[in-house]
């Protein structure tokens, strides 16, 4: 089976990165339990990986993801059965406006040339909630440079090409998710910022 990067990360040896995946893992867990929410959507998912945590922890009861990329499709509709992967793209995904309570988008808005527009997406599909994280930087690229990956970009990822801090995320999301939105919680799950909003 052909892998890619993402199912790379998640399947790591490595202590660390299997550290920094718990840690993320955990906290977004944590969060969408608060919510009580039955049906989620993954936007971006990969191969499925958060989506499978969840299902394994009895958070949610309905599970889809989309991804754009055809492999990271196939490779999860084969190690996640239970749960509903298709490919789309994120700026017009298959779905009826309203349709999940629970959208979630993590690890992606920092690849996106248009991220405005896959807000916009985003929100529109939700019912209820939205779950956003992107990298913190520059804590990011400074814990990639310092474990040796990415030296010659001082720590940046290739396919990164938006840049967030703590703060200018936040301002970033509440400028163009639109006014009936407000931001219920923020957490830190080192190296990421993670955004929690609710449709008002």
């Amino acid at each position: 089976m052909e892998i890619t990067d993402n199912y790379k990360k998640h399947t790591a040896k490595n202590p660390l990165q299997r550290w920094f995946i718990q840690n993320f893992e955990e906290t977004l867990g944590r969060e969408v339990k608060k919510l009580n929410v039955e049906s989620i959507l993954d936007a971006g998912a990969g191969e499925g990986f958060t989506l499978e945590y969840l299902r394994l922890k009895n958070i949610g009861r309905r599970y889809e993801g989309i991804d754009f990329l055809k492999k990271a499709v196939d490779i999860g509709n084969k190690v996640h059965p239970k749960i509903k992967l298709k490919e789309a793209s994120i700026y017009e995904m298959p779905f009826k406006q309203n349709s999940f309570d629970l959208v979630m988008c993590t690890e992606v808005l920092e690849h996106l040339e248009e991220p405005k527009k896959a807000l916009k997406e985003i929100f529109g599909v939700s019912r209820k909630y939205v779950l956003l994280s992107v990298p913190n930087e520059p804590i990011f690229m400074g814990s990639n440079f310092l474990r040796g990956k990415n030296w010659s970009r001082w720590g940046n990822d290739i396919e990164h090409i938006n840049h967030w801090t703590m703060f200018g995320f936040p301002r970033f999301v509440k400028k163009n998710a639109g006014t009936n939105v407000k931001i219920i919680s923020r957490k830190y799950p080192f190296p990421w910022t993670m955004l929690v909003l609710e449709k008002i």
